[in-house]
This record gives C-alpha cells, sequence and structure tokens, in this order.
C-alpha cells in the first residue's frame, strides 16, 4: 500500500482515512507535510499524530489498538496514593512548558537520541502559545524535577510525554493532572500505545475505530470553564 504524501504547503489537507494505515509499522497513514498549528490540530483531532526521527521525513501515525484511560477509571497504588498524602512535592500548570518538553527530549538513559527535535519543541511551543498544548510541572524545594506535556481539544487530553529527575515525580504529575481533568469533565485520556507503566493507572487498548467514535463524541464538546485557569 502506497502511503500518502501530504502537502507542505496545503495545512488543511486532510488525512486519508484511519483504515489505510500499515499494519506493519503498525498505524503509519502517512508522510509529509508540516507541523502547523492547524496541521496538529487537524491530526490529533483525527486521531493522528507525529513521530519520527531528526534525520527522516515527518511521519503521522495511527495504531490500532489505542491505549486510552478513562480518567473515571484511573488506578492509584497504595505507595503512591500515601505519598501524594504527604504533599512533598508542589505541582504547577502551564508554568514552565518550555522547560517540561526540553526536559522530555533529553534521551533516557537507555538511548542516544530523541524524537522531540528543535522542530517538534517549536511546533508544540506554538501549540501552547494558542492555548491548546499543556504542561503539568512538578517542583521540589523550587527545583523542576518531573512533568508533562500534551493537548487539550474539547473534552481529550492527547498525552504526549513526560519525565522525571526525582522518583515518582512523573506519576505524581500523572496522578494530579487526570484528577483535575476529571474535575473538568474531561472523557478521554489518549496514550497512544501501550506501555505497561500507564496500564498500571487503568489505561486500556480499544480498537481504532472506536477510539475515532469518542473524538468525534468529546473533541467539539466544551469541556468545565475552570479548566485550565488557575490563580
Amino acid at each position: 500500500m502506497q502511503l500518502t504524501v501530504l502537502d507542505p504547503l496545503n495545512a488543511d489537507q486532510a488525512f486519508p482515512p484511519l483504515n489505510k494505515a500499515l499494519k506493519h509499522p503498525n498505524g503509519l497513514l502517512a508522510v509529509g507535510g508540516c507541523l502547523s498549528n492547524n496541521r496538529l490540530i487537524n491530526a490529533y483531532r483525527h486521531g493522528v499524530f507525529p513521530w519520527y526521527n531528526p534525520d527522516e521525513p515527518i511521519l503521522w501515525w495511527s495504531p490500532d489498538p489505542r491505549l486510552v484511560l478513562f480518567p473515571d477509571q484511573l488506578v492509584v497504588s497504595r505507595s503512591l496514593h500515601k505519598l501524594l498524602k504527604k504533599k512533598l512535592f508542589t505541582i504547577t500548570y502551564d508554568q514552565a512548558f518550555s522547560r517540561v518538553i526540553e526536559a522530555c527530549a533529553k534521551p533516557r538513559k537507555e538511548e542516544s537520541g530523541t524524537w522531540i527535535s528543535h522542530e517538534i519543541n517549536q511546533a508544540y511551543n506554538s501549540l501552547h502559545w494558542q492555548g491548546v498544548a499543556h504542561s503539568a510541572e512538578v517542583w521540589l524545594d523550587g527545583e523542576l524535577v518531573g512533568g508533562l506535556y500534551g493537548l487539550a481539544l474539547g473534552r481529550v487530553f492527547f498525552g504526549e510525554s513526560m519525565f522525571y529527575t526525582k522518583p515518582d515525580a512523573s506519576k505524581v504529575a500523572f496522578v494530579t493532572l487526570v484528577e483535575h481533568l476529571k474535575s473538568w469533565n474531561y472523557q478521554l485520556i489518549d496514550c497512544q500505545v501501550h506501555t505497561s507503566h500507564l496500564a498500571r493507572f487503568g489505561a486500556q487498548e480499544i480498537d481504532r475505530a472506536h477510539f475515532a467514535k469518542l473524538l468525534d463524541e468529546y473533541c467539539d464538546s466544551p469541556a468545565s470553564q475552570a479548566a485550565w485557569q488557575f490563580e
């Protein structure tokens, strides 16, 4: 099957139907295009996200199945619950987006590189300035020690990446954010592909067609007016 090549000058060009995505590699749907705000918002709204190495063209993915978390099905371990009650960390939102994505871009110990290139960094910072991309930050004694970022469309949060420099800091960011999303009437958190780490929080795999229907139901439905509004 031949992949659709997206026009980099036409950010409104439609993606091909999700069922046209390759099975091997799982979910590869299109190539090329751009990382403009319109292109990225259109991608996430339709169940597609970019993921590629810096030396590759832009690759667009929609894997099947899709890992999601329904906020009211969040699972918090006993040990993490105890840690949260101690309130050792300070949690903020949208206070250090650029620092969070830069920290997420640093290669992990077992990796030599990162997919979060300078181009990706700039694109998601632009979405943040537009009020679409958001971050959660975890601080310890004034030091940024963990966090995550993603996109919010309607009542869906699309998680992208997280990091930590202190044990459990990213877990605290994730759980605290999910609790806020629940209070803001969010109905779905996109976790993209299966990881045992996220599965322990209650994330589950659903088929791509079901995921697309949930996006149609929730992406155009507004969340609580209090969402992402902090003193």
